[in-house]
C-alpha cells in the first residue's frame, strides 16, 4: 500500500494552496488530498468551529487510510490543527506529520495582536485585498503566486477561528506525538517565536528552516518544501518510527501515570 498524503490549509486560504505540491505529487504518482475546512474556500458559507475542523480532518486521514498510510502535511492554522489532532486522546491513523509555519502557541499577548493586526486590516476600504496582492507580488514566484486566492479569501471568518485556535492544547498534544514529524519554517517566519519550545515538546521532530522565505514557505520555495514531503514519504515507506529514547518526557508516562505535559505562555 503507497502513502496517501493530506493537506490542511492555513487561515483565510483554502486547499488551493496546495496547487503547486499536488501537481508535483500527481506527476510522482503520490496520492494526495487537499481539504477545505469550514468557513473557507467551497464551505466559505459555514461557520467554523474547532469540532467541525477536526472531524473535517479525520474523515480525509480515514478515508485515505483505507488505500495506505497517512502522512498528514498542515501549513499554519492548518499545521496547529494537525498536530493538535495527531497529539489528541486517541491516536489517529496517521504515520508521519509535516507542521509547516505553525511553531507559535496560539494564545496570550501574541495571539491577541495578531488579531488586533487582522481586525485593523479588515477594517481598510478593500479589507486590505490592496496590500495583500503587493505582498504576494513582492514574495511570491507568478506560477504559484494565484493559489492561495483561487479559493477565496475567507476574510469573515478570519477572527473567529483565530478565537478558537486558542482552545487548543498543543503543549500536551505535540508531546503525546510518536510518529515521524518535522517542523518546516521560512528563515523570516514570524510564527518561529516558539520553536525551541515545541522542539522541547517534540525531542524527536526534525526542524527544517528554508532560508530566504517567509511564512509563505510552501509557495515561496515550492521546490524545497517538495523536498520535504519526498522525505517523509521515504521515511514512512522505509517504515521508520520516532526513537522511543527520544520522544521526550512526559510523552508515554506508562499506565495509571496522569502526568501531562505543560501549558506554558509564550
Amino acid at each position: 500500500m503507497s502513502v496517501q498524503i493530506v493537506f490542511v490549509h492555513g487561515i483565510r486560504t483554502s486547499a488551493t494552496m496546495w496547487r503547486s505540491q499536488l501537481a508535483f505529487l500527481e506527476e510522482q504518482g503520490i496520492a494526495a488530498t487537499a481539504v477545505d475546512l469550514p468557513g473557507h474556500g467551497t464551505r466559505m458559507a459555514e461557520d467554523f468551529t474547532l469540532h467541525e475542523a477536526l472531524h473535517t480532518i479525520d474523515a480525509a486521514v480515514r478515508d485515505a487510510a483505507t488505500r495506505g498510510p497517512v502522512l498528514l502535511v498542515g501549513h499554519s492554522m492548518g499545521g496547529l490543527l494537525s498536530l493538535a489532532y495527531v497529539g489528541g486522546a486517541q491516536t489517529p491513523p496517521v504515520a508521519g506529520l509535516i507542521a509547516a509555519s505553525c511553531t507559535s502557541l496560539p494564545r496570550g499577548a501574541g495571539l491577541a495582536a495578531y488579531r488586533a493586526i487582522a481586525r485593523a486590516v479588515d477594517r481598510l476600504p478593500d479589507r486590505g485585498m490592496w496590500l495583500t496582492e503587493r505582498i504576494l507580488e513582492a514574495t511570491i514566484p507568478a506560477d504559484t503566486r494565484s493559489d492561495f486566492a483561487a479559493g477565496g479569501y475567507a476574510l469573515d471568518t478570519q477572527d473567529t477561528a483565530l478565537r478558537n485556535l486558542s482552545a487548543l492544547d498543543l503543549a500536551t498534544a505535540v508531546a503525546r506525538i510518536r510518529v515521524p514529524l518535522w517542523f518546516v519554517n521560512g528563515q523570516w517566519d514570524q510564527l518561529r517565536v516558539n520553536e525551541a519550545l515545541f522542539q522541547r515538546f517534540a525531542p524527536h521532530a526534525e526542524l527544517i528552516v528554508v532560508p530566504r522565505t517567509t511564512h509563505l514557505v510552501t509557495a515561496m520555495r515550492p521546490q524545497v518544501f517538495n523536498a520535504v514531503i519526498r522525505l517523509a514519504v521515504a521515511t514512512i515507506d522505509a517504515g521508520l518510527t520516532a526513537p522511543a529514547a527520544e520522544r521526550g518526557p512526559g510523552t508515554d508516562p506508562g499506565p495509571g501515570s496522569d502526568e501531562q505535559a505543560a501549558s506554558p505562555e509564550p
